[in-house]
């Protein structure tokens, strides 16, 4: 077991807080040195409310999910000996209403585009990627659905 932390911390800084009016502008730490600048997703945001630059939890998401099957889908490969040179994930997820009548990331749709020093075969390329989302904490964590579309 590991425990994971990450503090997230608004202020409304003297700004009027109003219905609709207040920022959601915010700042995430993960570590003493990581620190990473928060917001809402621009569709989220009323008319008038002030929008600075940072990352939306849905973004957040679709981004841990891609990190995770990024990382398992390298250290697969190193223990296969096959050298990856680039691993680039154009992810993308899907906010609706969900089953429930709430809104949900239902799903992300991964599509990882992978450099090799010599390329696998595509059978031991797309093994690689289910072992990978197979290995996955947080795709194992979540109910949306995870697709990987290799490009």
């Amino acid at each position: 077991m590991s425990v994971h932390r990450a503090t997230t911390e608004w202020q409304r800084n003297g700004m009027p807080f109003e219905l609709g009016t207040y920022s959601r502008a915010h700042r995430i730490e993960f570590e003493p040195a990581v620190r990473l600048d928060g917001n809402a997703a621009k569709e989220n945001i009323p008319p008038g409310a002030p929008h600075a630059q940072g990352a939306d939890p849905e973004q957040l998401f679709v981004a841990s999910l891609s990190a995770c099957h990024m990382l398992w889908f390298v250290s697969l490969a190193s223990t296969m000996k096959l050298v990856v040179n680039r691993y680039v994930d154009e992810a993308q997820g899907v906010l609706e209403e969900n089953s429930e009548g709430r809104m949900a990331m239902t799903r992300v749709t991964l599509r990882p585009a992978v450099e090799f020093a010599a390329p696998p075969s595509p059978g031991v390329l797309a093994e690689l990627h289910h072992k990978a989302h197979e290995k996955c904490f947080i795709a194992n964590s979540v109910r949306t659905q995870v697709i990987v579309e290799p490009r």
